[in-house]
């Protein structure tokens, strides 16, 4: 049973940090005049959404405050309650475990509406607290797409089972299982249906918590109940071939998935920490491979200049950015751009991400004494114009890769550097030779990824001041700068989407000189943007000043100095 309230909701919001003390006395005063509840004040005040005056009513009672559209919600339990009382109280059912439906209701405390949906279900009912418009839009969003699923999925297994079985799992195929089996699966499907690039598992004292990663950015999901985190990472490790008795040591392994049609891979580890074992899944979804340069958020001068250089004959050209900022998206799609049959293109990845037409793609295995410099070797046996590395990580695979280059063959691979100057420095620190470096590389790409404003819901906005002051950037009086509200489409966040801040240096004599000198990656840089190479930082403003980001992504992605 719900905990009794304590505080008085005026001070939880200025606990929270919703509300100023100053506020709340204008509040109070403006309540007495309107006789209204406290927290419908402050949101017409504007001091506060309903979104929060909500959280912390849950907090007062002890019940789980849940943001729906931030919210895994399993389809199937959704016929549990017709739409028609759904509407009529205001709850819609989240996901099932054994004999427990999750609840969401704008009243948690409706101990009728409790007691008569146990009576309906025969389910024990589990309460949390929504905002009643998020209850709205979600019966709106779910009991309208329940019946079409419903026909899909019947369709797609009539089809699947003419089918020859394969290795890959089926989420899609619904079967009596475990509670589990059946949150495992609900999470694997919502993650694919929001496009997340990883999900997050993760055991703390009393909660198991779950979070997916859209457009960079983590962001709760849903909160499993804690008794059932042993079953849910051995259901995961079952499915990625691990060791599901070994929890001292962490685990890599891999799971594939068949789903509506679409072939997932996902990249498994797990860590052991103090409260259980966190799990992180990386989803490669094989059919959002982008294979056009176009589709990368170039601008028309970096497109014609990296065009420029992969059209070359030889020379390694090398993509910086950290984890997760697109540089294997950007060699794919340089390699599609010039994939023909008079070339013959050999990769040499870790792990291969997605499958190109015509392009052949080798694995890394240590296990067997297939690295990255032994395979690199073997390559060059085997007659190629084009090679790809996954990465360079040591001297002996970049001296490989050079040779490579300076021997009539075109390379492209990665680095993890903060700049196209930096690879530099990367490498002579690695003990490559200076003299091999300026002789051999003919670009580098400096790449970060920021998110892209929700067109849906974009408005223009006078800029922050602050962040102004942190770009060290003038404006011109026609300067226009955008944000996004936050709406469904984009989940409240006013971004969807991500693209590219990028850099390219293109070595000439007066850098190759600089490299030969061991000059720092600052004089590299200082003397590329003379020469007219325009800085992530640069890039990502005018990206602003076009509508497509935010300052704040820009600030958040780049950095001025190296």
């Amino acid at each position: 049973m719900a905990k009794h309230m304590k505080k008085r909701l005026g001070d939880s919001l200025i606990d929270s940090g919703f509300l100023s003390e100053e506020q709340l006395k204008i509040a109070l005063a403006e309540q007495k005049k309107a006789g209204e509840k406290l927290g419908e004040t402050v949101v017409r005040l504007g001091y506060c959404t309903n979104e929060q005056i909500i959280e912390v009513l849950g907090e007062q009672m002890g019940i789980p405050f849940v943001r729906l559209d931030r919210t895994v919600i399993d389809s199937d339990v959704i016929e549990l309650i017709s739409k028609d009382i759904a509407n009529k109280y205001k709850v819609i059912p989240l996901f099932k475990v054994e004999n427990v439906l999750n609840l969401a209701m704008a009243d948690p405390l409706d101990i009728f509406v409790i007691d008569e949906i146990e009576f309906q279900t025969g389910l024990e009912i589990s309460q949390m607290i929504a905002t009643e418009e998020d209850i709205d839009e979600a019966i709106s969003k779910y009991y309208g797409e329940t019946q079409s699923k419903k026909s899909d999925m019947s369709k797609y297994k009539d089809d699947n089972d003419k089918k020859v079985k394969s290795n890959k799992i089926d989420i899609t195929v619904v079967e009596d299982s475990s509670p589990a089996i059946e949150i495992v699966n609900l999470i694997l499907k919502q993650a694919i249906e929001d496009k997340a690039s990883d999900i997050h598992i993760e055991s703390e004292e009393e909660e198991l918590r779950v979070r997916f990663r859209i457009d960079g950015v983590l962001h709760e999901v849903m909160q499993p109940p804690k008794n059932l985190e042993s079953p849910i990472v051995s259901r995961i490790k079952i499915m990625a071939k691990l060791d599901i008795a070994e929890r001292r040591i962490p685990q890599d392994g891999r799971i594939e998935l068949k789903y509506e049609k679409k072939d997932i891979d996902l990249r498994v580890s797990t860590l052991p920490t103090v409260y259980g074992e966190k799990v992180v899944m990386r989803i490669l979804d094989k059919s959002n491979v982008t294979i056009s340069m176009q589709n990368l958020g170039f601008s028309d001068d970096f497109l014609n200049a990296f065009r420029r250089l992969i059209k070359k004959p030889n020379g390694i050209l090398l993509v910086t950015g950290p984890t997760g900022s697109g540089k294997t998206s950007t060699l794919y799609a340089a390699l599609n751009e010039i994939n023909t049959l008079d070339k013959n293109i050999i990769t040499l990845e870790d792990p291969v991400e997605y499958q190109l037409k015509i392009i052949n793609q080798v694995q890394i295995n240590p296990g067997v004494g297939l690295n990255f410099a032994s395979g690199l070797r073997s390559i060059l046996r085997q007659d190629p114009d084009v090679i790809m590395l996954g990465e360079i990580r040591d001297r002996e695979t970049a001296e490989i890769a050079i040779e490579a280059a300076m021997t009539g063959h075109l390379v492209f691979s990665t680095l993890h550097t903060n700049s196209a100057a930096g690879a530099v420095a990367r490498l002579i620190d690695m003990g490559v030779e200076p003299f091999l470096i300026s002789s051999s590389l003919i670009g580098v790409i400096g790449q970060r990824l920021v998110r892209r404003i929700c067109n849906n819901c974009k408005k223009e906005i006078s800029p922050d001041q602050t962040t102004i002051e942190e770009l060290n950037i003038y404006l011109n009086n026609d300067d226009k700068f955008y944000q996004g509200e936050g709406c469904k489409v984009c989940k409240k966040t006013g971004y969807k989407g991500r693209t590219g801040v990028n850099e390219i240096l293109v070595p000439d004599d007066n850098i190759r000189r600089l490299i030969n000198e061991r000059a720092s990656a600052t004089d590299i840089k200082n003397v590329a943007e003379k020469l007219g190479m325009v800085s992530m930082r640069k890039d990502g403003l005018n990206k602003v000043k076009k509508g497509v980001t935010t300052l704040e992504e820009v600030l958040r992605a780049t950095q001025e100095d190296i």
